[in-house]
């Protein structure tokens, strides 16, 4: 039987590279609907502006969070080298 992996070992290595491979997919994916949904109001093929208001504001939304995680891990990375060893 294999040994389940302990919250600091899902962590590291290749689980957090992953984490942050699949945040930036998702922001990426988010960010592409949001442009269909602008080009289908545009042409008229979606009547809808709600629908085209909620995936812009959706996308904003998750790029700003996104946006708030990276500076939050790039200033725990300049306390650690800041940190006398």
């Amino acid at each position: 039987a294999e040994k389940p992996a302990s919250s600091g070992e899902a962590l590291s290595g290749d689980g957090f590279g992953s984490v942050i491979k699949d945040a930036i997919e998702s922001i990426d994916s988010t960010q592409k609907e949001a442009d269909s949904q602008i080009s289908k109001a545009v042409t008229g093929e979606s009547p809808d502006i709600h629908k085209t208001i909620i995936a812009l504001q959706t996308a904003d939304l998750q790029f700003q969070l996104g946006l708030q995680v990276r500076n939050k891990l790039i200033g725990a990375y300049e306390e650690i080298m800041r940190m006398q060893v």
